[in-house]
């Protein structure tokens, strides 16, 4: 190994290393050995390589080492290449020069495919930030001819490029992201530096859209894993997933938990060791659910299971089985049954204290019998059904029967109002559905009759219980064909009417005495509607007094501010057998009679001062200290059971159900017994 001190004042650049390659070769050739040079970083390349030879970047004055390998005159040739080295690289001999050329040349072309062939873009800028190698990746990247690119400053064809700043700052960027137009690219950016020198900058990146759309998959991918995994941990109930092979591959804590198993005692094991026999298995080796499965495990447990195959491609890749404890089912199913029967009482309780639909607005009252009547009135209005009103006189039953008129779908059409009882019998059949002209005495002409008028809407039937039975079976004839013959006539007409009937008396016993057709009552009695006495709902009484005392004073033009306590306390105590329509009579009278602003206890009728002791004792209105409201309850329920008898009509007359009362009764204490049964008597 000889030493070389580089004397030409360029070192070792491109042209003068092709000059010692050339050399290289040519000592080679003559002595048959292999030269390489050192330089003083330890690098040892090939003396006939050029590029590597280039890339030692050797200056002037820097020493070098040449070495040999093989050939029998090594020495020679060191010796040979080492003067070479250390001479000033003057070559007069055309051929030689020549060869250099040609040597240079290739490696130019060489270079240049490189740069062709390589996958990555390759963009180089000179000093002067221009674009000098712009290589097809790099075109078919960016999406950009060469043409369009070369020779021109590279901020100009290049947004947010950095190449300018690498090249003034001579520093280089790495992994740079940067995006071009809809293309995420990867750069690194590096400058020329050439003594010192920046020379321009080069740019090596590649298309990363792909991967980055990947990589958001991956990402999506991983957050559902996440959100399934924290939604298995999480459930109540048991789940288990087992591979193709049987092994269980996963459990979430309430399978451990409800199994009492521990996960070192699952995961990881063979259904075929732990279950062989299994849902699991079955539904594994079949390839078809298995639902309802019904197993008792070690800790006692008794366990409902549904087991659903897992299949990819038609082909079984294993189970997934969730599990239920049934205890913890049942104890379920009695919380809903509880929550159940919670529901449907506040639904009845609902139902009870729901404001009526607007066309009952003008049926004073907010008693519980009251509510009842009218939610079920609301009920009977949505449908098209034959409705029945019970009730004693002047309780309400016309102002019920235009409430279920207007507010059922017939609105639009007529209401029409017949008295039964007003019409006499002979002219009943002829007022209900017309007659002809002719028909008797006195017929000169055509006349329609009610159902006629009310084609498309209401007829309200009151009094039906005062119907003779020969109109009785005319009116069943209609219920049933829903038509009907002029009096004298035969033309059939259609009788598109709804019927709504109402009666004072006592249609059942007047069944009982043959007065009253079961044909037609059963007919009439689709939707049965009972209005309560006024007497049954005390509480309504000062609603109703109120009501009154406003609209007729308004009508007189009296300014009349409301009743005295004793005034009021006395009509709530009276009996009212003409019920609301003769409290409305009294309070006309009071109203006409009277000077002050207020109804005094002397402005009442002479029976209505009369209180009895008793009942004084009981007023609605009555001061006492407030009591828990249990006690007022208790103490209804047990009066309304001594009353009547039976949970059944006590419930009517509450306005509650029969199943409310029963368990009010159970609550406090009051279950039928010999006392309240005795009193009932």
């Amino acid at each position: 190994m000889l030493k070389a001190i580089i004397r030409h004042d360029k070192g070792l650049h491109t042209r003068v290393a092709a000059m010692v390659v050339q050399k290289a070769n040519e000592l080679q050739s003559r002595f048959g050995a292999i030269l390489y040079i050192h330089d003083h970083r330890g690098n040892k390349i090939p003396a006939s390589s050029l590029l590597p030879l280039v890339s030692l970047h050797i200056r002037a004055g820097d020493t070098v080492m040449v070495s040999s390998a093989g050939g029998e005159q090594e020495e020679a040739a060191v010796k040979a290449l080492a003067e070479f080295l250390e001479s000033d690289f003057v070559l007069s001999d055309a051929v030689t020069l020549g060869s250099v050329d040609r040597m240079l040349q290739d490696q130019a072309v060489a270079a240049e495919q490189i740069f062709q062939s390589l996958a990555h873009g390759l963009l180089v800028t000179d000093e002067y930030d221009q674009v000098v190698v712009f290589n097809p990746a790099a075109a078919r990247i960016m999406k950009l001819e060469a043409s369009q690119v070369i020779g021109r400053p590279v901020q100009d064809v290049i947004p947010d490029t950095r190449l300018h700043v690498v090249n003034r700052t001579m520093t280089p960027e790495l992994s740079s992201r940067q995006v071009f137009g809809s293309t995420v690219l990867i750069t690194n950016r590096t400058p020329i530096i050439v003594d010192g020198e920046a020379k321009g900058a080069v740019a090596i990146f590649e298309d990363i859209s792909s991967l980055e759309n990947t990589m958001g998959e991956l990402r999506m991918v991983k957050d559902l894993q996440e959100r399934l995994h924290l939604i298995l941990e999480t459930v109540e109930d048991g789940i288990c997933v087992v591979d193709a092979m049987g092994v269980i591959t996963y459990v979430n804590p309430s399978y451990l938990r409800i199994t009492g198993m521990t996960r070192l005692e699952v995961e990881g094991k063979l259904l075929s060791h732990i279950s062989p026999h299994g849902g699991r298995a079955r539904a594994l080796a079949t390839g078809q659910p298995v639902l309802g499965h019904i197993s008792r495990k070690a800790n006692g447990q008794t366990i409902a299971a549904n087991v659903t195959p897992i299949i990819v491609d038609g082909e079984v890749t294993g189970v997934v089985s969730v599990i239920k404890n049934m205890f913890e089912v049942e104890a379920f199913m009695d919380k809903l049954h509880q929550v159940t029967e919670q529901a449907e009482y506040l639904k009845q309780e609902l139902r009870r204290s729901r404001k009526p639909v607007k066309a009952f607005d003008r049926f004073i009252g907010g008693s519980g019998n009251v509510v009842e009547a009218l939610a079920i009135a609301g009920k009977a209005a949505e449908s098209l059904a034959t409705v029945l009103i019970r009730g004693e006189s002047g309780t309400g039953k016309e102002l019920v029967a235009e409430g279920i008129h207007f507010g059922s779908p017939r609105a639009h059409g007529p209401f029409i109002r017949v008295n039964c009882a007003a019409i006499p019998s002979a002219l009943l059949e002829s007022e209900l559905f017309g007659h002809e002209r002719g028909a008797f005495t006195g017929a000169i002409r055509r006349k329609q009759g009610k159902f006629e008028l009310a084609h498309g809407g209401t007829i309200f039937l009151d009094e039906i219980g005062d119907m003779e039975k020969s109109m009785q079976v005319k009116l069943l004839r209609v219920l049933q064909k829903r038509e009907f013959q002029r009096l004298g006539g035969e033309e059939t007409l259609q009788a598109d009417v709804r019927i709504i009937a109402a009666t004072n008396q006592d249609l059942e016993k007047m069944m009982a005495a043959g007065m009253f057709r079961d044909d037609l009552y059963y007919r009439l009695n689709v939707i049965p509607i009972f209005l309560p006495a006024l007497r049954e709902r005390q509480a309504d009484i000062p609603l109703l007094a109120e009501y009154f005392l406003n609209r007729i004073a308004t009508t007189l033009n009296k300014p009349f501010r409301g009743f005295r306590q004793e005034a009021l306390e006395a009509l709530c105590h009276y009996q009212w057998p003409g019920n609301v329509r003769e409290l409305e009579n009294v309070v006309e009278r009071m109203l006409t009679l009277s000077d002050g602003p207020y109804i005094e206890l002397d402005s009442l009728p002479g029976y209505l001062r009369e209180i009895p002791q008793s009942a004084a004792s009981g007023s609605c209105m009555k001061e006492d200290s407030i009591l828990p409201w249990e006690d007022y309850e208790k103490e209804i329920i047990e009066k309304a059971l001594v009353r009547y008898g039976s949970f059944n009509r006590a419930a009517k007359v509450l306005g509650l159900t029969h199943k409310t009362v029963a368990a009010k009764a159970r609550k406090y204490g009051l279950m039928k017994n010999l006392v309240w049964e005795k009193r009932s008597e």
